[in-house]
């Protein structure tokens, strides 16, 4: 295929938008957390999380389609549902992990839903397989943590 059709730049850019979300949510995190094995995850995971989004972005112009800024209103409320959580929690860290784990589980979904369009690019299906790859990498990690605490 030689281009996106709109509705797909239109997955592309919900699916942008949750990356800036998940980002957002792990720095978030690591502010919320004293441990500092925890603290340092969610780091890593920000990062990651940012890394995602510029190759998704540079995927999405390389097809000619417009990048949305920002991200999404849902992502605004997990987020204070988080802070809520987290200064209502005797166990804030366990509940901040508890968060987490659910949000990477709905991530894997979003890209699997992305992933079922049989029209993807080869380019955009490898980087989506792989950024998907490293988020269930990330969850078998996390919920590690959540065992041991």
């Amino acid at each position: 295929m030689s281009g996106y059709t709109e509705k797909m730049g239109n997955k592309l850019n919900e699916l942008l938008e949750r990356t800036y979300d998940a980002e957002k949510g792990f720095k978030n995190a690591a502010e919320n957390v004293k441990n500092p094995s925890l603290k340092n995850y969610f780091n890593r995971k920000a990062q990651e999380r940012y890394d995602f989004g510029h190759k998704l972005k540079t995927e999405i112009r390389s097809f000619g389609q417009d990048v949305e800024k920002g991200g999404s209103l849902a992502g605004t409320a997990h987020r204070a549902w988080m802070d809520l959580k987290s200064y209502f929690s005797s166990d804030n860290e366990e509940a901040i992990l508890e968060e987490a784990i659910r949000g990477e589980k709905a991530a894997v979904k979003e890209y699997d839903d992305v992933l079922e369009d049989d029209t993807l690019p080869y380019s955009t299906k490898s980087l989506l397989i792989e950024q998907k790859n490293e988020i269930e990498k990330g969850l078998a990690s996390i919920k590690r943590m959540e065992d041991i605490r």
